[in-house]
This record gives C-alpha cells, sequence and structure tokens, in this order.
C-alpha cells in the first residue's frame, strides 16, 4: 500500500468531513408537535429557537406544555440526525459521526 497515496485519501476525507461539517451546522430543521409548539434546530441538532403558540398554555396544565415542547424538540433531533445520515454517506462513513 501506497502510504503518500493513503495520506492523501486521509486528507480528502478530513476536508470533505469539515465541509460537512460546516454545511450541518448551516441547515436548519424544524420539530413540531401538534401545530402548537415549533422547534428549529441546526443540522448538528443544536436547538436555535423555540415558538409556541399562546394557546399551548394552559395555567391548570404546565405538563401538556412541557409534553409539547419534548416532542418538538425530539422531532428536530431526529430530522438533524436524518440530513446528518444523508451527509455522511457521501463519504461512505457510518451515519451520526457528526
Amino acid at each position: 500500500m501506497d502510504m503518500k497515496k493513503l495520506m492523501k485519501q486521509m486528507q480528502q476525507a478530513q476536508a470533505a468531513a469539515g465541509k460537512i461539517q460546516e454545511q450541518l451546522a448551516a441547515q436548519m430543521v424544524e420539530g413540531a408537535a401538534s401545530g402548537l409548539v415549533t422547534v428549529t434546530a441546526n443540522g448538528h441538532g443544536k436547538v436555535q429557537a423555540i415558538h409556541i403558540k399562546p394557546e399551548a398554555i394552559d395555567p391548570s396544565d404546565p405538563e401538556a406544555l412541557e409534553d409539547l415542547i419534548l416532542v418538538a424538540i425530539q422531532d428536530a433531533e431526529s430530522k438533524a440526525d436524518a440530513l446528518q445520515r444523508q451527509a455522511t454517506q457521501s463519504l461512505g462513513l457510518p451515519g451520526g459521526m457528526f
């Protein structure tokens, strides 16, 4: 095996991985729960914003709002994971590496 060729391939893979990292940071996904709570996250799954409609707020039932927020976050994370899998497939890497 040619070490120079291997080193060059490793450098190319690192450059491609860095580019994917940047692209994922710039992409946004939205998770939602019952149309009442929306969570925006980047391609890495980091939450960037939460929007709660006023009708989701019931002072007598805070647990319902907590559940809606949790579901919306999980939905956004799932979509970010799908973006990561899609991006890493182009490098032949296992999904979710980022």
